[in-house]
């Protein structure tokens, strides 16, 4: 675990926001799963209790599901918990293991900012074109709202990551620790949550 004592103002700060913002995004997803839930469960008894289910509950279960899922991608990326070929490099001269984690950043960064980029900008640089203007055009079809409310969880989820991927390298995270007694444990998310 990382001693908060041995951070930087700034580093405490960020590792902080990063923590405050997951907590906010476990919020986000558990209220779009009940959404979800409530909405299929809705739709299952209307249409094999009453034969006749309401048209929008698939469309709500459909927008949920958008919202848990990205939401809940950035707290696997703060947890560690999103799928990776290999645990990472933890042994070896400190060149290899700080390699590793530059490169690790870099494919989050590769496939993060075109996302974030095309979100606000569109083809030559067009704003009007771009997927967040085009989704507020757009009405859902059972619906009373634009597809903007939908659509706007995808930089959302691309902000987060990069603010986790920020607090990540302010909080020294990138570079496993040599102690394994000192080591998080993968597979209790409180140990890494508690690190920031």
């Amino acid at each position: 675990m990382i001693d908060r004592a041995s951070l930087s103002p700034t580093a405490r700060v960020v590792t902080w926001f990063s923590l405050w913002l997951d907590r906010v995004a476990s919020v986000a997803a558990v209220t779009a799963l009940a959404v979800l839930v409530g909405s299929v469960s809705l739709q299952v008894v209307a249409r094999y209790v009453f034969s006749s289910p309401p048209t929008w509950t698939e469309e709500l279960a459909r927008y949920a599901m958008i919202w848990a899922g990205l939401i809940g991608a950035t707290m696997s990326f703060r947890g560690r918990f999103d799928p990776a070929l290999f645990n990472g490099i933890s042994t070896g001269p400190i060149w290899l293991i700080w390699g590793a984690a530059v490169l690790r950043s870099v494919v989050v960064l590769m496939y993060l900012l075109p996302i974030l980029w095309f979100s606000f900008y569109g083809p030559g640089m067009n704003m009007a074109r771009s997927f967040l203007v085009r989704h507020s055009r757009t009405m859902a079809d059972a619906l009373p709202f634009s597809t903007f409310w939908v659509a706007i969880a995808v930089p959302i989820m691309c902000i987060l990551i990069l603010i986790h991927l920020v607090a990540r390298w302010c909080g020294a995270q990138v570079m496993p620790s040599h102690d394994a007694a000192s080591a998080p444990n993968p597979t209790t998310r409180k140990d890494q949550t508690d690190a920031c």
